[in-house]
């Protein structure tokens, strides 16, 4: 939550006056940068319309290029419990056993991150995707 006040805060620097941008020395830039292969993308779109009207979710799979940057090449999609405003993973085997089996095929690639839909609420962040 401190790191989206931060950012806020920033962007309200950014805007309108003379001086164009503020600038400020004790100001580092963390920001982290994710690259979204075309097919982790797709996989993820076809998944969410899928899912309508119930929320759905799944993992993100890839590589962490640095301590800023995320590379995900691909997903899968997880069983869960969903409503229309939430959803929740419920087999945490299902996810031991999808990496077994990546590793045995010979996926060098590790869980990056999740994602979920939000279907008919546009984009919008709860306190649970901060």
């Amino acid at each position: 939550m401190d790191r989206l006040s931060r950012m806020l805060a920033a962007a309200q620097g950014m805007g309108g006056g003379a001086g164009g941008m503020q600038q400020d020395g004790n100001v580092v830039d963390n920001s982290e940068t994710v690259y979204i292969s075309s097919l982790a993308l797709l996989k993820m779109l076809r998944h969410g319309r899928a899912g309508v009207p119930m929320e759905v979710m799944g993992l993100m799979l890839g590589e962490f290029v640095d301590d800023y940057t995320v590379r995900v090449v691909d997903v899968f999609a997880m069983p869960q419990s969903g409503t229309g405003v939430s959803v929740e993973a419920v087999d945490p085997v299902f996810q031991t056993k999808m990496m077994d089996m990546l590793r045995q095929t010979g996926r060098p690639e590790t869980v990056v991150g999740w994602y979920h839909s939000h279907p008919g609420f546009g984009c919008w962040l709860s306190s649970v995707d901060i």
